[in-house]
């Protein structure tokens, strides 16, 4: 009987339990969102390619249109992702955290270089110093949503997609403050901070996506901001219940 206990345990310790499950299945949909993305910088290369010689046309987007500016803006929010997953694969031994991470810093990486890509591609520069960041989420108003087109004097300004607290540059993304808490985190702590903190971010990205998607012109670009939705959405669901396994929840 013994035997047959020992074997049963470590049959169960073999199997994978719900979350590992719910794990794997937000793995694969960042890694579907991923190949989506790849599919689509190359679907743009050849939408954007024209005679000229800095490979654009007369089809690229504005300097300030939805286009651009979500190419920017989401450019400056992944990064930040990447840094906070960096940081916590340094301090937990928690497997499931540790592989999240990762899988974070790697799709966001990938996308940041496809979107700052798209950029060089239309010929626009990654940076404009008098753009408000999120300012293109009203752009259309002001009739910007035109492949080619720029925003107004309007459209520069009044977004309502949601504040940025204090000290942070974007909705959702982490204050100066915050990042340096988790980097003193450890342990557990350490991947609260982190899942909350994400949590935030994926909020405000998911957000910015969805604008992208009813009001970015280029077809591939605005299929590449819904597979963010989609993929970030099943990464919410996982990040909620990897919090309330740890005795915490989402903040706000």
């Amino acid at each position: 009987m013994t035997g047959q206990a020992d074997e049963a345990e470590n049959e169960d310790r073999g199997r994978p339990g719900r979350s590992t499950r719910t794990y794997w299945a937000a793995g694969s949909a960042v890694g579907l969102a991923l190949l989506f993305a790849v599919g689509a910088t190359v679907a743009a290369a050849s939408d954007s390619g024209g005679s000229g010689s800095s490979g654009t046309s007369s089809r690229a987007p504005g300097r300030y249109s939805p286009d651009a500016g979500f190419a920017r803006d989401m450019a400056v929010h992944h990064q930040q992702a990447v840094e906070m997953s960096f940081i916590v694969r340094d301090r937990t031994e928690d497997e499931p955290v540790r592989s999240l991470a990762y899988d974070i810093a790697n799709t966001q990486a990938n996308q940041r270089g496809m979107l700052l890509g798209w950029l060089d591609l239309w010929g626009l520069p990654k940076v404009i110093a008098d753009e408000p960041p999120m300012s293109w989420m009203a752009a259309s108003d002001g009739g910007a949503g035109e492949a080619g087109g720029d925003a107004g004097a309007g459209g520069h300004h009044g977004h309502d997609m949601g504040a940025a607290k204090p000290g942070a540059l974007m909705t959702g993304m982490a204050t100066k403050e915050e990042l340096a808490a988790l980097g003193a985190a450890r342990g557990r702590d350490a991947e609260v901070l982190y899942l909350q903190l994400m949590t935030d971010h994926h909020k405000g990205g998911v957000a910015m996506a969805r604008g992208c998607a009813r009001q970015c012109a280029t077809p591939a670009e605005r299929a590449l901001a819904q597979g963010m939705v989609e993929a970030q959405q099943s990464e919410l669901t996982l990040m909620a219940n990897m919090l309330k396994q740890r005795g915490a929840a989402p903040r706000g």
